[in-house]
């Protein structure tokens, strides 16, 4: 009997050993060339880009897979212990795996064989990171082995707390969140030490299957699950019972965070610096890199800048009468839902659609567009409003077959079914009808001193159009390009004082004739460079250009920044070439801060994932900043380095003519905001475009208003008349409370009375005087002498003036540039 029993002894031995020689090479198989598992010291998963405005507001986040980087002593010890009660109680005991676990769940998989049930696992939270770290998820037992001995070696490398800290910072929760901190932002719009126990449990909950889980298809299937895990926190000592029924009793209450742009009126800034991102780095770096951006926008600027431009497209759009409904629908039955499907413009939540429900002599009757709930689902309340005839009296003025006639009543306008716009009024007595403006525009503001853009506007809706006319559109910026040829003239003996025939002039280029014109079509005769800013010559602008070489306003223009290559042709002076608002509204910078470079930027700041400066737009160097401390030594200065592309005299004096503009010229409305500005008007050929550009010592406004597809604004359309008001508009909001500041005269300029007309120095008790500044060295002519004219032409127009200024000619004294 004993040498039966040893003989079976025996043979069961040779089975175990033959059976862990098994298990021994099977291991072995399934370890050649597991991935390395040290990488996850390194681990650096995709993180969220932050883009900040210049207050520290959030302007929007770009990412593929939405993720906040947290470690695992910035995670509350509640969440942890959610995660952990739903996905690994015995986390902080097993060696990596849960060998009481994978018993009931082999049982499990032996019962269901042959059912064609997928397998179960139980994978610990150490299983599942070298499971998503390292491994692909194929459901076979290979990998299973593969991961189990993963698991291993990962907890003899790293703490339990590294252990959670990677699991619960790459785990997908849906809605395209990643991590902890990400799903507490996206489910509830707050930061997971803001979290409720029924919010972190239900995030506990989703690791499983966040689809299955989905807080609106499945909510009741989310709530089960939720109050599972606060049971398995209870159990686990974690919560209270009593606190647990009152967590469990909650709706699940998810509010999912707004993706894209969070700053009202910033969309078109944003997705420039999204442009400029993508091109320093790359697409990987901004949804993936955990940038964190500082840009210069000023976000009450911002606003304060789409209103005033929004304004002046209603303002132009509305005297040209209506256009006709957004779509129209079926409003017999429950309009609500078809009104629903039509997208509105997000951008713009003052405008909201509605349906025409009845139309009279007195008004309208419609159905506001229902709003959404978080689920996406259309509310079931349906409100109605109404609008006045005098609230849309502007639209009784509308087209019929391309023809603009006058409707008599509201119902001549409007039918029921028809979708439009409307919007509160200020008072909120009744609804206004409103129309989205076909004239478009764009318009930038920069501090002239740095080139920080402090706010810009691309148009009317981002939602409607994502083309930036700021920043994308070329368009011919007409006569705001003559202060960049007068300043070129300055540069180069002229002064303001000169005098220069405006007359008729033709102008032949080959078997072409050229005969420019000045607005309105008349001429004032000879005329000092100033008074052609001031009331915007062309006929004496394009005599100056003649007579000072347009190689040299081309070199002017490109190295102002207004374009890369100018074509030298003489038409160009007034302002043909096309170019675009930015552009225009940093060359004005380099006339308001003196004559220096600048380089216009939207971005202050640029931080790596480990808050490491990585870009920075003030390059000035400073001596003296990093002292360790104080003893007595010189003040840190700051070093400013950039090109002198202006001589800082010649900037003024352009200054002192633009601000004729302002007092006397083509914006004279601007006077009226009692401060020192500076500006130009600007209109194209057939009022194709209007233009402003203008500043104050410390902020430079450009701005053109036109249509997309170029054609006439109509007759009178003027720089002065439609593109200067919204500039005004704007900067009595943001001059508001500031005391006037001067623009600054460089120290050795001269101050001379001179007569307005002639440009020579007025004598004592003469009318029509005007104080001018002058470089050193120069100052008003001795005798009169007119720019483009030969000696005979400016001997007779000496002798109209005086019998002195002609003797002064006959003498020889006079000619020259002055």
């Amino acid at each position: 009997m004993l040498r039966l029993i040893g003989y079976f002894f025996g043979i069961g031995t040779v089975l175990a050993l033959v059976a862990a020689a098994g298990v021994v090479l099977y291991i072995n198989e399934v370890s050649k060339d597991l991935p390395d598992y040290e990488v996850l010291a390194n681990y650096e998963p995709p993180v969220t880009t932050r883009v900040h405005a210049a207050d520290g507001a959030l302007m929007a986040e770009f990412a593929r897979e939405r993720r906040l980087y947290l470690p695992v002593q910035a995670i509350p010890d509640r969440v942890k212990a959610a995660f952990l009660s739903a996905e690994d109680k015995n986390f902080y005991t097993h060696p990596g795996i849960d060998v009481l676990s994978n018993v009931r769940a082999i049982v499990t998989n032996v019962q269901n064989f042959g059912s064609g049930r997928r397998p179960v696992g139980a994978s610990t939270i150490t299983q599942q990171v070298a499971k998503n770290f390292l491994l692909d998820s194929s459901v076979t037992y290979d990998r299973k082995v593969r991961e189990m001995i993963l698991s291993f070696r990962i907890e003899n490398a790293y703490s339990k707390d590294r252990i959670l800290e990677l699991y619960l910072n790459e785990i997908f929760f849906g809605l395209g969140a990643y991590g902890i901190a990400g799903a507490a932002l996206t489910y509830f719009d707050k930061s997971v030490n803001e979290l409720t126990l029924a919010e972190a449990a239900y995030l506990a909950a989703l690791p499983r299957g966040p689809s299955n889980y989905h807080p609106f298809r499945h909510t009741d299937r989310a709530i089960e699950r939720r109050n599972w895990v606060i049971d398995q926190m209870v159990a686990n000592g974690y919560v209270e019972p009593d606190e647990a029924a009152k967590a469990q009793a909650l709706p699940l209450e998810v509010s999912p965070r707004r993706t894209g742009t969070y700053l009202f009126a910033g969309e078109y800034f944003t997705e420039d610096v999204r442009r400029e991102l993508i091109a320093r780095y790359g697409e990987d770096a901004l949804y993936g890199g955990g940038l964190s951006v500082r840009t210069t926008l000023d976000p009450d600027m911002q606003l304060k800048a789409r209103s005033a431009l929004h304004n002046g497209f209603l303002r132009y759009d509305t005297l040209r009468g209506f256009r006709g409904p957004v779509e129209t629908i079926d409003a017999s039955g429950d309009w609500g839902v078809p009104l629903g499907e039509i997208r509105g413009l997000s951008d713009v939540p003052e405008w909201r659609l509605a349906v025409v429900l009845e139309a009279s002599s007195s008004g309208l009757t419609l159905g506001l567009q229902p709003e959404r709930q978080a689920s996406g689902e259309l509310v079931e309340a349906r409100e109605t409003v109404t609008v006045a005839t005098d609230d849309m009296e502007w639209a009784l003025r509308h087209t019929v077959n391309g023809q603009r006639v006058r409707a008599n009543s509201p119902a001549e306008v409007l039918e029921p079914g028809d979708v439009v716009f409307v919007e509160a009024k200020d008072d909120g007595e009744g609804y206004q009808l409103r129309q989205i403006p076909q004239v478009s525009g764009g318009m930038v503001a920069m501090d002239p001193h740095t080139g920080r853009v402090l706010a810009m506007v691309g148009g009317f809706s981002f939602a409607q159009s994502q083309f930036n006319r700021a920043t994308q559109a070329f368009r011919q910026p007409g006569s705001s390009f003559k202060p960049i040829l007068y300043a070129a003239a300055l540069d180069n003996g002229y002064t303001p004082a000169s005098v220069v025939d405006d007359a008729p002039i033709t102008i032949r280029i080959g078997n072409q004739v050229w005969e420019p014109r000045n607005y309105g079509g008349g001429f004032a005769g000879p005329s000092t460079l100033r008074a052609g800013i001031e009331r915007s010559r062309n006929l004496m602008t394009v005599r100056l250009a003649n007579d000072m070489g347009m190689n040299l306003v081309a070199e002017y223009a490109e190295r102002f920044g207004v374009y890369d290559r100018m074509l030298p042709a003489l038409a160009n002076s007034l302002g043909s070439g096309e170019t675009t608002v930015m552009r225009m509204v940093s060359a004005y910078s380099i006339m308001a801060n003196g004559g220096r470079h600048i380089t216009p930027s939207l971005i202050d700041r640029i931080q790596d994932r480990y808050g490491k400066t990585v870009y920075r737009h003030d390059e000035r160097l400073c001596h003296g900043c990093n002292a360790n401390g104080w003893d007595g030594q010189a003040l840190p200065e700051l070093i400013d380095e950039r090109d002198q592309v202006l001589d800082p005299m010649t900037a003024y004096q352009i200054t002192s003519m633009m601000e004729g503009v302002v007092q006397r010229g083509t914006a004279t409305t601007l006077a009226e905001l009692g401060h020192p500005i500076a500006g130009k008007t600007g209109t194209t050929n057939d009022a194709r475009d209007v233009w402003f550009v203008g500043y104050t010592p410390d902020l430079v406004v450009g701005l053109y208003l036109g249509f997309d597809q170029p054609r006439s604004l109509g007759n009178g359309a003027t720089g002065g008349g439609l593109a200067a008001p919204i500039f005004k508009e704007f900067m009595a909001e943001v001059l508001e409370g500031k005391e006037p500041v001067a623009f600054r005269v460089p120290d050795g300029m001269n101050r001379i009375a001179i007569n307005r007309t002639t440009g020579m120095r007025a004598g004592q008790g003469e009318e029509g005087v005007i104080m001018e500044t002058f470089k050193p060295g120069t100052g008003p002519a001795d005798s009169y002498w007119v720019i483009g004219l030969g000696s005979l032409e400016n001997e007779e127009r000496a002798r109209e003036i005086s019998p002195q200024a002609s003797d002064a000619i006959l003498s020889g004294s006079g000619g020259g540039l002055y």
